[in-house]
């Protein structure tokens, strides 16, 4: 039906149509999928959810004399050095080293606040060389006063994701917060029929190269996301059972907001990053907009049980979003609590500036260089050989 380049060309008269997905759903409904594809251009997909596989490369410029920094702190959180002199990279779940009360306090944090335009302080330690003498260094910096500032994050928008719950008798910490025992409460991830990759699911439209909103600001597919899983088991629509496809990105953090980069921290677990990804899927042909009209009742994901300390946990079966969304589960025959991860409400609205950007011609769709893969197997590190024991 159309090409990247026709679409590209709409946008860029200001008369390509795009959708958010909720509304491409709603216009399903009314007129079927055949003519829905002739009236749209672009669905525009969002989520706004913690996205713990993310950080900041961070150049900050020679001194003089110059530095080879191999320990750094930025707000008191450690920064991998082991590359480039003064190159870094600040990771959104490292822990600030600091005083007790500090605990609450990450990476994230760090990352949000350079993107806010804020102050942070840099203390760093070098490895004195001929060409390097300089061994300490103590400055603040800004996103204005460090030179490329870019987020790469090697494992984002999750395709599907868990349900945890909490079978045991004590409460439990965990990243999807905490748990409460006796199945006292359900946390679910991925904001389901709205998620970017359920309306993409064997990934025939994102790519390598494939152009996105990424917090606020362009970002671009670098690669397959680490853990990324396309082989796992899926429902006659293509849509994954549980964990599945994963995204690696990377954008400019200098052009991005902190309304759609947010450090946060989960109690007895650590810091992450709250982070906005909206991806345009370009109407091709009909078959775009009949994998992106699937709906929250014909989503599911497995329900863990986290009490089990094992990589193998026990599951309690398939749910769909749609029960999941409603608020409550039942779960053994007792009615259980279940609340979302993910900012059902943000997302949307990830989605929505996306489409206004679109309209506005502001954002082009990009052809992707490379499929992702869709033969990657799971690979666990379990013990070989003899038995370790653990102290």
């Amino acid at each position: 039906m159309r090409t990247i380049a026709e679409i590209n060309d709409k946008i860029s008269r200001q008369c390509a149509v795009a959708w958010t997905v909720e509304e491409l759903k709603a216009r399903v409904i009314e007129v079927g999928v055949t003519q829905a594809a002739r009236e749209v251009d672009i669905i525009a997909t969002g989520t706004f959810e913690p996205m713990e596989s993310s950080g900041a490369i961070i150049n900050l410029g020679h001194t003089d004399p110059p530095i080879k920094i191999r320990q750094c702190w930025m707000d008191g959180v450690l920064a991998y050095s082991g590359f480039g002199a003064v190159d870094l990279y600040l990771g959104a779940t490292q822990v600030a080293e600091e005083a007790e009360e500090s605990r609450a306090w990450g990476g994230g944090y760090v990352i949000e606040n350079l993107i806010a335009g804020k102050p942070v302080h840099l203390r760093a330690l070098g490895q004195a060389t001929d060409c390097y003498p300089r061994t300490a260094f103590e400055t603040t910096i800004t996103r204005d006063s460090i030179n490329q500032f870019y987020l790469f994050n090697p494992r984002n928008v999750y395709q599907n994701f868990v349900v945890g719950v909490n079978g045991g008798d004590r409460p439990l910490f965990t990243y999807l917060g905490p748990l409460q025992p006796r199945f006292g409460n359900a946390v679910y991830s991925n904001p389901g029929a709205i998620s970017p990759l359920m309306n993409d699911p064997d990934l025939q439209l994102v790519g390598i190269g494939s152009r996105i909103f990424l917090g606020g600001g362009i970002g671009y597919v670098a690669w397959e996301g680490t853990q990324h899983f396309p082989l796992q088991k899926r429902l006659a629509n293509r849509t994954p059972i549980g964990p599945a496809a994963t995204l690696a990105l990377i954008g400019d953090a200098k052009q991005m907001s902190p309304q759609w980069v947010r450090g946060c921290y989960f109690k007895n677990y650590g810091p992450s990053l709250m982070l906005g990804v909206g991806i345009p899927l370009p109407v091709l042909n009909e078959a775009v907009v009949a994998h992106s009209a699937v709906l929250d009742q014909d989503l599911v994901a497995p329900i863990v049980d986290f009490s089990i300390p094992r990589r193998v946990r026990p599951t309690f079966g398939l749910i769909s979003y749609a029960k999941l969304k409603s608020g409550r589960i039942t779960l053994e025959g007792k009615s259980v609590r279940v609340a979302p991860l993910a900012s059902l409400y943000l997302s949307r609205q990830v989605a929505q500036t996306l489409k206004d950007w679109i309209l506005a011609g502001k954002f082009l769709l990009s052809e992707a260089v490379a499929p992702l893969p869709c033969d990657r197997a799971f690979l666990p590190q379990d013990l070989g050989g003899s038995q370790l024991t653990m102290d």
